[in-house]
């Protein structure tokens, strides 16, 4: 007896389709915990070149990475929430959206301390002479990789799936899961 071609059809459909489920992409996985390189012990340490911070001010030295951030940029969740601290801790206010105003550009590829995850996470963590804050305490290590993560993808240092979307308070209308549901006009074009 021969299978019906529609059957073997449908068979191969929900074959592809369970392999592909099986296969999915991570780039909105969710991590809630630190990798276990980050939170190793003993781990370098450095004093803070910034006595800037953004609330009440730390002596103590602050940790520098280990790696270079894998896992952050590969993952559009933690690039997101590297967009919302980056507009959380005002870094806009230096920066602007990245075109630079009192700080310096984050768009382009010139970077005064390196481009580099290492780089961009040491800088965070310690602050730069003449206006960096040292955020090194302030934020924990995931949230300055989740930072430096949105912050190279600022200037196109990531893949294109990881990047975060425009910000809604950057468009021209009103985001559309913000508006208000109006009712169907009945021959409307």
């Amino acid at each position: 007896m021969r299978t019906p071609p529609l059957r073997m059809a449908g068979t191969a459909v929900l074959a592809l389709a369970s392999s592909l489920a099986l296969c999915a992409c991570e780039r909105e996985m969710r991590r809630f915990e630190t990798p276990p390189d980050n939170r190793a012990a003993p781990r370098p340490e450095a004093p803070r070149t910034s006595a800037l911070q953004p609330a009440e001010a730390r002596s103590d030295p602050v940790r520098l990475p280990v790696g270079n951030g894998e896992g952050y940029e590969d993952n559009a969740y933690n690039v997101a929430q590297g967009k919302r601290l980056y507009r959380w801790y005002n870094c806009a206010g230096c920066h602007a959206q990245g075109g630079g105003g009192m700080g310096p550009a984050l768009i382009d590829d010139q970077w005064r301390y390196g481009s580099e995850p290492a780089q961009v996470f040491s800088t965070i963590m310690q602050g730069r002479p003449n206006g960096m804050p040292s955020f090194g305490g302030h934020l924990s290590e995931d949230q300055v990789w989740q930072l430096t993560a949105y912050v190279r993808s600022m200037s196109g240092q990531l893949h294109k799936d990881t990047a975060p979307g425009r910000a809604d308070a950057l468009q021209a209308n009103e985001p559309e899961a913000a508006r208000d549901r109006e009712p169907a006009r009945p021959g409307a074009k």
